[in-house]
């Protein structure tokens, strides 16, 4: 499944690790808010609800969250990049 798909597949969850302000200044329908600083401390939570697809504002933070929720075992979690990039795959449907 390529990151097109995975982003258009309902049961992938979006997670924004921009901060709280930035997620309620704009983001995309139906994606979760959980800050970047957050993740290590909701990695539990984030395992049970795989195959996640993580973003932010250019795909830095979230290439980091991708990264460290891997390395804890999560298997299904892929960096989407920006926001934005990830509305524009969602749209691709």
């Amino acid at each position: 499944m390529n990151l097109v798909e995975l982003i258009n597949d309902s049961k992938t969850t979006i997670v924004d690790v921009r901060t709280t302000e930035e997620f309620l200044q704009a983001n995309l329908k139906g994606s979760i808010n959980i800050p970047l600083d957050e993740i290590v401390d909701r990695v539990e939570e984030l395992k049970r609800i795989q195959p996640l697809v993580l973003c932010c504002l250019s795909g830095g933070r979230s290439g980091k969250a991708t990264a460290y929720l891997q390395a804890q075992g999560c298997k299904k979690v892929y960096n989407g990049g920006g926001w934005e990039e990830v509305l524009a795959k969602k749209r691709k449907q």
